[in-house]
């Protein structure tokens, strides 16, 4: 059974009072986020996918930054692919851009330019799954779906002391307690304590909603639930890059494959060393397996450090020169000598952007 029965019923028979005390709370408590106002399906859309493992405050500028340069899905359709990384750059997981591009030429393709009030269509659409299917069709059309991410797991698990719940005994759960007229309101409201109060250490249970009604804490054992995933070893890759300049000062710089990790942005191309080399020689293979060019490595110019979801790199970035060899893509989508004001155009991952602003100070 998706949800036990001594369970079922604790839901069914506090219903009402669930309903009442967080939809009450989230109307009075409610963050004054950009995306709250002037609703559309798109904006709700937009929203959904840029707070995708991103805080609100990081997102709250690039939201209101990406919707007064594309306000609808036409305009994001009819740009192009570069100037949605651009817009997106340094807000991470780029393949959220990707595949919101995607998504609506499909709309304009095949829906003309409306996204469906449907959750299942929705989830059809690149990018979504179940989660922003969930949110959209709740928030901007009203349907009754759930939308459960790791916030919402946690405040759920906590409510009803589940050590491991599955996502379809949190969906039905939430199923018995989500109001039908107010279903974008329930999930809103659902998910604003899950990122403020019910914290994964030192929840602020006195300011809950749901205080009353949380299992766990009448048990004095909030942080128990649900039961924490062990941590994986997170690897570390040392990672040199070539600001390979010619005589005119342009800098050789190429476009990572769509299909690759960071994909469509732009780069200083190197790679990870390998076991037993010096930085210089894994720039020096990197570069010929990726560009078939040979290089004279020169002075380390910056070094970056970075963490990613699963892994954290150093980036070392060393001035070269071309010594042997016309660049042409092996390993990459695409390349260019670029001039320093090229590279403030060129959409960038965190670290090369760093990079390249080196690059103009040296240049300068």
């Amino acid at each position: 059974m998706p949800v036990f029965e001594e369970q079922r019923a604790y839901l069914k028979a506090h219903q009402a009072e669930a309903q009442q005390r967080l939809l009450a709370w989230f109307a009075g408590n409610a963050r004054d986020l950009p995306w709250r106002h002037n609703r559309t399906p798109y904006r709700v859309w937009i929203s959904e996918v840029m707070l995708q493992q991103t805080q609100v405050q990081t997102v709250r500028d690039y939201y209101v930054r990406f919707m007064e340069r594309l306000p609808t899905i036409e305009a994001l359709a009819q740009a192009s692919l570069q100037d949605v990384l651009k817009l997106w750059e340094g807000l991470g997981y780029y393949s959220r851009a990707r595949a919101l591009h995607r998504a609506a030429r499909e709309l304009l393709a095949k829906y003309g330019g409306v996204l469906p009030a449907d959750v299942k269509a929705l989830q059809q659409l690149p990018g979504i799954g179940a989660y922003t299917a969930g949110a959209i069709g709740s928030i901007a059309f009203g349907i009754p779906a759930p939308a459960i991410d790791g916030n919402v797991r946690r405040v759920m698990a906590r409510v009803l002391a589940l050590e491991k719940p599955s996502r379809a005994q949190l969906d039905a759960a939430i199923r018995l307690w989500m109001p039908e007229d107010a279903a974008g309101a329930f999930n809103e409201g659902l998910m604003e304590p899950g990122a403020l109060i019910c914290r994964p250490q030192l929840p602020a249970c006195s300011r809950c909603p749901w205080q009353a009604l949380c299992r766990a804490r009448q048990a004095g054992q909030q942080e128990a639930f649900p039961t924490p995933k062990p941590r994986k070893r997170i690897p570390h890759y040392d990672v040199p890059a070539a600001i390979t300049l010619r005589d005119d000062q342009s800098i050789l710089v190429a476009r990572r494959r769509q299909e690759d990790m960071l994909g469509g942005l732009w780069e200083f191309p190197g790679g990870k060393r390998k076991a037993g080399e010096t930085l210089e020689e894994a720039l020096r293979r990197e570069i010929h397996e990726e560009m078939a060019i040979e290089i004279a490595v020169g002075e380390l110019w910056i070094k970056v450090r970075h963490a990613y979801t699963h892994f954290r790199i150093t980036l070392y970035a060393f001035n070269c020169r071309l010594v042997a060899g016309e660049p042409r893509c092996i390993e990459c989508d695409d390349f260019r000598w670029a001039t320093l004001d090229e590279l403030d155009d060129l959409p960038m991952a965190v670290t090369d952007r760093k990079v390249a602003q080196v690059v103009k100070q040296k240049l300068a």
